[in-house]
């Protein structure tokens, strides 16, 4: 039985591994201010710094800078759902995990924030985010149908250079018509009141 466990576990890390190499290196999402992602080094911050930050403070301080900027992993491989979904969904834990069974952090900040990712996992409770974005109810946003237009940069469109934030703070006020059809009009596209409200 432990053999089986520990094949198991080295499986899912190779493959962890190989989509991650996969990802860094076919799916670098460009920042919107036209800079590469190779330039962008996450500043050194600690939990304590997040208090600071914009945005909710997240139970864990998950550096989005040092994921999506610094190691240019891209949004479409933790958001997966993204491509084929209304939804972006938050990412599951077990997609954490398949690095971070192996990767445990180069200072003690960043191991103290994997430890808690880490503990959550073995005690099977989930991490309660902090919603940032969110459309308004009576609005639908298919992700998939923008994601498949925009194209790899997407994402900062609305949710702006996510590669260069530490903590993630909401850009623009997506719950206000206007963003929307600003976009629309921009790009030409359907303004019809059904391609949203239905």
């Amino acid at each position: 039985m432990r053999k089986l466990v520990a094949l198991g576990v080295v499986a899912v890390l190779a493959a962890g591994g190989a989509a991650l190499l996969t990802s860094r290196a076919s799916m670098a999402q460009q920042p919107a201010n036209g800079t590469t992602a190779d330039s962008i080094t996450a500043p050194k911050l600690t939990a304590a710094d997040s208090a600071a930050l914009k945005g909710p403070r997240q139970p864990i301080f998950f550096r989005h800078d040092i994921h999506a900027g610094q190691y240019k992993i891209s949004c479409q491989y933790c958001h997966y759902t993204v491509a084929v979904s209304a939804e972006p969904g938050i990412p599951s834990m077990q997609t954490c995990m398949g690095c971070h069974l192996a990767i445990g952090g180069t200072d003690s900040t960043h191991k103290a924030e994997i430890k808690k990712l880490r503990d959550a996992w073995r005690d099977k409770k989930p991490v309660e985010w902090i919603r940032i974005h969110s459309v308004a109810k009576h609005a639908h946003f298919p992700h998939m149908r923008h994601i498949k237009v925009l194209g790899p940069n997407a994402c900062a469109t609305c949710h702006g250079d996510v590669a260069r934030m530490p903590q993630v703070f909401k850009v623009n006020n997506i719950n206000n018509m206007g963003f929307c059809i600003s976009c629309h009009l921009e790009r030409k596209v359907n303004r019809d009141c059904s391609a949203c409200h239905y």
